[in-house]
């Protein structure tokens, strides 16, 4: 197999950067997809998928591929990247930087379980890679930025469970941006074969939380015939950063994904998600919770796709909003020809803890099949008041009262989550989001 190097290019904008030497496929793949970028417009608020978006904010030519870690830096980032006490492995990333693998149990090794850096995997199991690798286009209005994480993603995971394996302990990966108007591209490939079973949490950071930065990251989440994954997003970039996740997760006969998304960090920050239930008894939960303040801007867009009958997804996303911050939404749930005994669920709700704060909602149905229960809504109201004068009767102050408050109202998607350790985790973020602005 022949490997194609370049000379390392700093600025996103000046194209494809091979710093690294990557299989001749996968340059001329990515020398495809830059030509994409190129052709594709920049979004506009005009367009559908983009309706209600700050676009103005993914002016890109400030940014440029993120540097080399010093040795400090590197001592500092590790010492941070430890959110669970026990886990099956974990990877540090800064910026495009792998800084640490770490593999906790031979034995998975033994039997089969792939952990590895995405340039590795694309060299030594290049067809599985190459079957899965971003297989499905970015249908939700981000096919733009899609093309240019194809082009530029330069590292990331790859993970894959053999049939029949269950990895009872999570897998924890860790990207980090440093540096001023740094971009990184992050990406997850995760492929659990039929009857296996994974956790994984991937938490998005910053070093310096005030530099400005952008991040446009992609997974791909398989779940094979019975397989069932568990993927949890931790995103708490700092305040001046642009951000674009995309994510699609396809799931076979009797297969579950279950992917919980927590938006706390980002000036921008767009999340659009397709699930696909593609084999008859598939089942998707989408869950999400965000805690925005400021001007902090949350876009979410999401795709429930049922493609065989039988199949059955929930969507239940929370957003509490303060200062003058937005939220928008839009979501879709699909039932496709013969999809028929789909049983499908939309809710989305929002709490706005200013007169300020603005949610922006657009559930939807396109229902092409019989015999199906499908049901969306979205609600958006304050905290009652009765609630908050009960506890200032009992002379908690209003600060800590709307914090029990909201954080009772957002507790509902995190119990779905059956990890006592992640869910511990993702309650200490949240903690931490409203003791820095209480």
């Amino acid at each position: 197999m022949s490997l194609v190097a370049h000379d390392e290019i700093t600025g996103i904008s000046s194209g494809p950067d091979f710093s690294r030497a990557v299989p001749e496929w996968f340059a001329n793949e990515q020398r495809k997809a830059w030509s994409e970028f190129e052709r594709l417009p920049a979004p506009s608020r005009m367009d559908q998928p983009w309706r209600f978006s700050n676009v103005k904010l993914l002016d890109l030519s400030s940014f440029k591929r993120s540097e080399s870690v010093g040795q400090q830096t590197r001592t500092e980032i590790l010492e941070r990247s430890r959110a669970l006490g026990e886990v099956a492995g974990r990877l540090v990333f800064a910026g495009e930087e792998l800084i640490q693998r770490e593999v906790f149990s031979e034995k998975l090794r033994q039997r089969g379980v792939i952990f590895q850096p995405l340039e590795q995997a694309m060299v030594e199991h290049s067809e599985l890679f190459r079957k899965h690798f971003m297989a499905h286009p970015a249908t939700l209005g981000s096919a733009r930025f899609a093309a240019l994480h194809k082009a530029l993603v330069s590292s990331g995971t790859f993970l894959y469970v053999p049939r029949g394996v269950e990895i009872d302990l999570p897998i924890e990966i860790f990207h980090w941006l440093h540096g001023d108007n740094a971009a990184v591209f992050p990406h997850l490939l995760l492929v659990a074969d039929e009857l296996a079973k994974v956790t994984v949490i991937e938490s998005f950071q910053s070093f310096d939380k005030e530099a400005p930065g952008f991040a446009c990251g992609v997974n791909d989440l398989i779940a094979g015939p019975g397989a069932k994954i568990t993927y949890v997003c931790a995103q708490t970039w700092g305040e001046n950063v642009r951000a674009l996740q995309i994510n699609t997760t396809t799931v076979d006969h009797d297969g579950g994904a279950m992917s919980l998304n927590l938006h706390l960090g980002a000036r921008y920050s767009r999340f659009e998600s397709l699930s696909r239930m593609v084999g008859e008894g598939a089942r998707s939960d989408l869950l999400a919770v965000s805690i925005a303040d400021g001007e902090q801007e949350f876009d979410a867009r999401t795709l429930q796709d049922h493609i065989s009958p039988h199949t059955t997804s929930d969507l239940l996303y929370k957003n509490a909003l303060d200062g003058r911050a937005r939220s928008i939404f839009g979501g879709l749930i699909r039932v496709e020809p013969h999809a028929h005994f789909t049983d499908a669920y939309q809710k989305v709700r929002n709490l706005l803890l200013s007169d300020d704060a603005e949610a922006d909602s657009m559930p939807g149905l396109e229902i092409l099949a019989d015999n199906v229960r499908c049901t969306h809504g979205a609600t958006s109201g304050q905290i009652n008041a009765d609630e908050l004068f009960y506890l200032r009767a009992r002379g908690i102050s209003v600060p800590v009262a709307q914090r029990l408050i909201v954080g009772g109202f957002l507790n509902e998607v995190v119990q779905r989550l059956d990890h006592q350790a992640i869910a511990g985790r993702l309650h200490d973020l949240i903690e931490h989001k409203f003791a820095r602005n209480h």
